[in-house]
């Protein structure tokens, strides 16, 4: 399908004004889910799901998965996992909406099965096959298709390619959403009772080591088009988000960032430095060994490279050759390209272990607790506003199954908050100013010479957000004084936002993403700056606080941007603990 042309003027961009009871905002994991829940819930419901993509192969799991991260095991309670997830987080987690997730966590990975997506068991085919503590394998090239057909038996309404771009309000309250499509170019309006934030977390913030400047500008481990929007239609609306700084930065193979838990977890390849140490074992054994939280096995090759000791690797050199193939297969369900990548290097892994480094960070709410601080129904501090998955915060160790959870929980709040409300009232010089804002550079494109494409303002970004706020160039380390200089600059980029360009539609979606990249990156560095201790080592490295400090930061750090200021307001919220035991 050919992209249509640019409108020359706000008078000739078409509209298509939608009335629907729930818009899902995202149609990738927890969105799907979300859509299936809310019109089993309420088969009379409208129920409209509008995706930047297509819901065939869009989210996370466009490229499948080879296992699932979080499933209860039989003889494992709900106790046990908000144990062990406050464990990997540093002890800093939401357990009201843990305990929340839990109970309704094996059900959407159940049905998931009951609709043809192939989870492995054991030998004796009475239990799923474990990989770790949490983990299943499945065989999860195709479980993004089998969804959305699901979603589409549901009888929601899908819209394909429709980029979302802000909120609609009715003074503080959120009644539906505004964007534009990426092949049609109309403007979709669309006003609903309740609305649900489903678009997933922050990739390209930071410059990935991979980044050449040409061809791997976006060579990233998580899905490159999730770039925050859902984050910035929310700060800029003055939401509530939380735990920015607890960033996700994870070990990934060198020069491909590609998974490791598939080979180290699934296959017991211990990681080790260029000594031949293990390194988890030896150096590391006090702070767990192979149990170590997350972020110190994200740490843990950037320490060694920075202390001498690095190249490091998972040495696969003691798999059998029958292992050996069933990674492979492995990894043709999450990450096929790899398995092309070791093929083009001629590389034998029975031979040359997989050199491993660290990723660029990101904002994931589906693995740290970053993103919209919502009570346990999901309900965010907009009204009418609910959020689910990788953008939803406080609930770190999600993955697959949690998002998916989530969708469930925040279609029953949703589903339930409609029954009592009316359709909110349109603001239609809202509509109009942002219809403006949204084409505006493609307008300007008309009129100057020389602006700015947003891949030039991308790069710029990336580069100082990896140098200044703890990038993977900097071993993810920071201090105030680098912190600073990046809000400066980011500040500077942001006011130079009046000189982005578009030539086309594809363009104009980028001139969006990176408008929201700034916001988030924005709002990343004020918790970043905020918390001034360790907590993370890794994820959240202060060289100027290098201690963990829990007098002061045994909290959360929320944030609140101020439309009325332009400011960005900095507080916190106690922490509280539900479940007994160490933290």
């Amino acid at each position: 399908m050919s992209r249509a042309s640019l409108p020359n003027a706000v008078d000739q961009i078409e509209e298509v004004r939608i009335e629907t009871d729930i818009l899902i905002i995202g149609a990738g994991n927890a969105g799907c889910f979300a859509a299936i829940e809310a019109k089993r819930l309420n088969p009379e419901l409208k129920v409209t799901l509008m995706e930047k993509a297509h819901i065939d192969r869009s989210g996370c799991l466009a490229g499948g998965m080879d296992a699932i991260n979080t499933y209860l095991k039989k003889g494992r309670t709900i106790e046990d996992f908000v144990r062990w997830s406050r464990s990997q987080a540093g002890g800093l987690l939401r357990e009201d909406l843990t305990i929340s997730m839990a109970e309704v966590l094996n059900k959407p990975i159940e049905e998931w099965e009951e609709w043809g997506m192939p989870i492995k068991y054991e030998e004796d085919g009475e239990e799923y096959k474990t990989r770790g503590k949490w983990d299943i394998t499945i065989s999860g090239s195709e479980m993004k298709i089998i969804l959305a057909e699901k979603t589409r038996e549901s009888g929601c309404e899908i819209i394909n390619r429709v980029v979302a771009t802000n909120y609609l309000m009715d003074e503080n309250k959120v009644i539906g959403a505004i964007g534009f499509g990426v092949r049609d170019g109309k403007v979709y309006i669309i006003r609903a009772k309740a609305t649900l934030i489903a678009t997933g977390g922050s990739a390209g913030l930071y410059k990935p080591y991979q980044n050449d400047g040409n061809d791997s500008h976006h060579q990233l481990w998580y899905s490159p088009f999730n770039v925050g929007t859902g984050y910035a239609m929310g700060i800029r609306k003055g939401a509530e988000m939380t735990t920015f700084e607890m960033r996700w930065c994870a070990t990934r193979t060198k020069d491909f960032n590609g998974p490791i838990d598939t080979i180290s977890v699934g296959y017991k390849t211990p990681m080790v430095n260029c000594k031949g140490e293990q390194i988890l074992q030896t150096r590391y054994a006090h702070l767990g060994g192979d149990e170590a939280p997350r972020f110190i096995r994200a740490n843990l090759p950037m320490d060694e490279w920075r202390e001498g000791r690095g190249p490091c690797y998972v040495d696969t050199t003691h798999m059998t050759p029958d292992q050996i193939r069933d990674m492979k297969y492995d990894y043709l369900n999450e990450r096929p390209s790899f398995v092309l990548f070791l093929a083009s290097r001629a590389q034998d892994i029975s031979q040359e272990p997989i050199e491993i480094y660290g990723s660029d960070p990101y904002i994931v709410g589906g693995h740290t607790a970053s993103g919209y601080w919502v009570d346990v129904k999901r309900a965010t501090t907009l009204p009418g506003l609910y959020a689910c998955g990788d953008v939803a915060g406080g609930t770190p160790n999600k993955f697959v199954g949690g998002c998916a959870a989530e969708g469930l929980l925040s279609a029953k709040a949703a589903v339930e908050y409609v029954a009592s409300v009316e359709t909110g009232k349109l603001n239609e010089e809202q509509v109009a100013q942002e219809k403006e804002r949204i084409f505006e550079a493609c307008f300007r494109n008309k009129v100057v010479q020389d602006g700015i494409k947003p891949r030039e303002m991308e790069e710029r970004l990336q580069r100082l957000m990896d140098e200044y706020a703890g990038g993977v160039h900097q071993f993810f380390r920071m201090n105030k004084e680098s912190l600073q200089y990046a809000m400066r600059h980011i500040k500077i980029l942001k006011n130079q936002v009046k000189y982005l360009i578009a030539s086309d539609l594809h363009e104009l979606m980028e001139v969006h993403e990176i408008i929201d990249r700034l916001d988030v990156a924005e709002v990343l560095v004020h918790h970043l700056m905020y918390r001034e201790e360790t907590r993370w080592p890794g994820w959240q490295s202060r060289t100027d606080f290098p201690d963990k400090n829990d007098e002061k930061f045994d909290c959360f750090v929320n944030s609140r941007y101020n439309p009325e200021t332009s400011e960005v307001e900095m507080f916190t919220r106690p922490y509280e603990q539900i479940i007994s035991g160490d933290r």
